[in-house]
C-alpha cells in the first residue's frame, strides 16, 4: 500500500500511524519527528533495543535518522503498514494500535492539541513479551 505523505497537522489520530509509515518510507525524518509532542517517550521493543526509552524529540529524531541508514532489525526492512485497530478516544486522549506484518502489536497514546490536531505522547513499539 502506497500512502501519500500528508503535509500539515493531522486531525484524526488514525492518521498518525499511516503518516509514520509514509514519512519513513519517504525518508522524511523531520516529518516523522513532527508526529510526536516535544516531551514524548518511545519504548523500543524491537528485538535489538528492548526496553530502551527515547525521551523528547531530539532523541526521537536521532533514532529516526539512524533508522534511515540501518532499517529495522537485521534484515534492514523499512516500515510497512500493518492492520490498524480503530482509535479509542476519550476526550483529548486516544489509544492507537497496529498489528505489524511480523505480528508485533504497537500501542500509542495520542493527545489532542489546542488546534484540534493529534500528536503522539507515548509510543510502545511492541507490547509482546
Amino acid at each position: 500500500m502506497n500512502i501519500p505523505v500528508a503535509k500539515g497537522p493531522l486531525f484524526d489520530p488514525q492518521d498518525l500511524e499511516q503518516q509514520l509509515v509514509a514519512r519513513e518510507n519517504a525518508g522524511d525524518v523531520d516529518g516523522m519527528t513532527a508526529l510526536f509532542e516535544s516531551d514524548a517517550v518511545i519504548e523500543l521493543n524491537d528485538g535489538m533495543n528492548d526496553g530502551q526509552l527515547l525521551r523528547g524529540t531530539a532523541a526521537i529524531r536521532e533514532f529516526f535518522e539512524k533508522l534511515q541508514v540501518t532499517g529495522i532489525g537485521p534484515e534492514g526492512r523499512r516500515f510497512r503498514m500493518g492492520e490498524q485497530r480503530p482509535a479509542l478516544i476519550s476526550g483529548d486522549l486516544a489509544l492507537t494500535s497496529t498489528r505489524s506484518i511480523d505480528g508485533d502489536i504497537t500501542s500509542e497514546v495520542a493527545r489532542r492539541q489546542p488546534d484540534g490536531s493529534w500528536l503522539w505522547v507515548i509510543d510502545r513499539y511492541s507490547v509482546n513479551w
